[in-house]
């Protein structure tokens, strides 16, 4: 049994991939279908145009009608998905688009993703823009680690960005998608209000998560020990626009033994 998540992603029930691979097996036992394991596919028996089986490492061929190459892409190395696929594909006659990774970490210059790295966003809105088009819109989660950004979000929108080469790709966080701008800035001058003599990080304690504080502070150039009260009407306008619009540059995806599948690859339009 499965369950959709959001982003329609599919997991069993019980939450183990062991209940993925014991379907797996139980199917192909059901189906009588013959594994061998420890030996290597190195290419395709083509006769005349067609497919008469795979060659092994052991020297042998296992004769077929057809065959199906599920090799996996490029990404997730550690799996043994080594990229021969394409090759195979390639030698019985399909075009390989170009390869690139897909689902993948992406990567930040400044040094504030470091600063926050482990932080973990939860509710909040992303935004994928170039220039003032959007490529990406959605509402979930995200990480910052120490190269830059990844989580669920992040993931779903690197297969939106594939001219990395050409394009500047912004990431925009709003960290309080519950409230408008008129509501937020309501909420910062009652905080103020009631602990006037406090100190803008506590103030800003109260609204995103402390690893979170001194790179907001560093961002509205404000001072650490920067006391509330003494926040200008235009440096409040400021740090609603921060909070609801927080941009990072984006400089790149992860390598591909990072990603979770491989772009290209395959021309579909060759596939009936």
């Amino acid at each position: 049994p499965t369950k959709t998540e959001r982003g329609n992603r599919v997991f069993p029930v019980s939450d183990h991939s062991s209940d993925v691979i014991a379907t797996l097996q139980r199917t192909l036992k059901n189906k009588g279908v013959t594994v061998r394991l420890h030996t290597k596919a190195e290419h395709l028996e083509i006769e005349e145009g067609k497919v008469r089986g795979v060659k092994t490492s052991n020297g042998t061929t296992c004769p077929a009608d057809a065959v199906i190459i599920a090799t996996g892409g490029y990404s997730y190395q550690t799996t043994g998905s080594t990229g021969d696929g394409y090759r195979f594909a390639k030698k019985s006659g399909h075009t390989i688009a170009p390869l690139s990774p897909s689902l993948v970490p992406m990567t930040v210059k400044e040094d504030y993703c470091m600063q926050m790295q482990g932080l973990s966003l939860k509710n909040v809105e992303v935004k994928i823009k170039d220039g003032k088009k959007v490529l990406f819109e959605e509402f979930g989660e995200m990480l910052f680690t120490h190269f830059g950004v990844s989580g669920p979000l992040m993931l779903s929108a690197s297969a939106h960005l594939r001219r990395w080469d050409k394009e500047q790709y912004r990431l925009v966080i709003d960290l309080k998608p519950a409230l408008d701008e008129q509501k937020l800035d309501t909420r910062i001058l009652r905080d103020i209000g009631e602990n006037p003599n406090r100190d803008m990080g506590n103030i800003l304690a109260g609204l995103v998560h402390r690893s979170m504080v001194p790179v907001l502070l560093r961002r509205l150039a404000l001072p650490e020990g920067e006391k509330a009260n003494s926040l200008t009407r235009e440096q409040r306008r400021v740090l609603v626009q921060e909070l609801k619009h927080f941009t990072v540059p984006l400089t790149g995806p992860r390598p591909v033994a990072e990603a979770i599948v491989t772009a290209g690859g395959v021309k579909v339009g060759e596939v009936v």
